[in-house]
């Protein structure tokens, strides 16, 4: 006789089916969240400012997993930008019912600085378009009843490392709210806190990573996969590795001076 031990409902098992869009899905986590979802027999909306990429990017996964994909040119720094993937996210038309929440770059911009021009984009595309395209997915989710939000956030929400984390903060305060908000209507809402995943993020921003040991870098493909079982299982937070779930840990109960302590040390050595 076979016992199922995982006790999946059937909205549970329905989750990872249907059409994902992802924001940044070209590289880093997007694309392996892309392909993760696309290995499962999910169509793919992939959106980003690069059109060849783009282009290059669907041909691949619709290749590879045999699934249908779209593409959305779109700078999420602009309003044009943001405002195209909304629309999409709205249509009734192949209907979207899973977004993940992703577009990103790095960000080491000081903080006294008489010139905030880096700080105020990045502040739009991962914390002020990241809201805006997930409370149209959400409002619209919500009507049908289902759908995930997935948004990544990181665990440098949870320390004072400048700008970046600043504007994570806030991505997390916003996807935790919108949890509660949405409790019961069908929708999930996952807020992934992944922590140093090997990826061209960081390589674009030409700063130093030396400082890290390499026992906290981790793979993007094991990440993601973490990030949709936690969804799968009705968490509404994904902090993926124990490794991370314990430095979380960490960052929120210990010393506050030690954790500044910390912060500075891993600053100073990332240069």
């Amino acid at each position: 006789m076979h016992t199922n031990l995982s006790h999946k409902s059937g909205a549970d098992e329905q989750l990872l089916t249907g059409r994902a869009l992802i924001t940044g899905g070209t590289s880093g986590m997007g694309l392996a969240f892309a392909k993760a979802l696309a290995s499962k027999g999910v169509d793919i909306v992939l959106v980003a400012r690069d059109a060849a990429r783009l282009e290059n990017t669907a041909q691949e996964l619709a290749q590879s997993f045999g699934v249908k994909t779209q593409t959305i040119v779109a700078d999420l720094a602009q309003a044009e930008g943001v405002a195209r993937v909304k629309e999409r996210l709205m249509s009734e038309v192949d209907p979207v019912n899973i977004l993940i929440n992703n577009a990103g770059s790095g960000l080491y911009s000081k903080l006294a600085s008489t010139d905030y021009s880096d700080i105020l984009r990045g502040a739009q595309v991962m914390g002020l378009a990241p809201m805006e395209i997930g409370g149209a997915a959400a409002a619209t989710m919500k009507e049908r009843g289902s759908g995930l939000i997935l948004t990544t956030v990181s665990v440098s929400a949870l320390v004072p490392m400048g700008a970046y984390s600043a504007i994570k903060a806030l991505v997390k305060t916003w996807s935790d709210s919108l949890a509660v908000e949405l409790q019961g209507s069908g929708v999930r809402v996952v807020t992934f806190m992944p922590g140093w995943v090997h990826t061209e993020f960081h390589q674009r921003t030409g700063v130093s990573n030396k400082s890290l040991p390499n026992w906290v870098w981790m793979e993007a493909d094991a990440v993601v996969e973490e990030a949709l079982q936690a969804a799968v299982a009705g968490k509404t937070t994904a902090t993926p590795s124990k490794r991370f779930k314990v430095i979380s840990f960490l960052a929120k109960h210990a010393p506050q001076a030690a954790v500044r302590k910390a912060v500075k040390k891993l600053n100073k050595g990332r240069r």
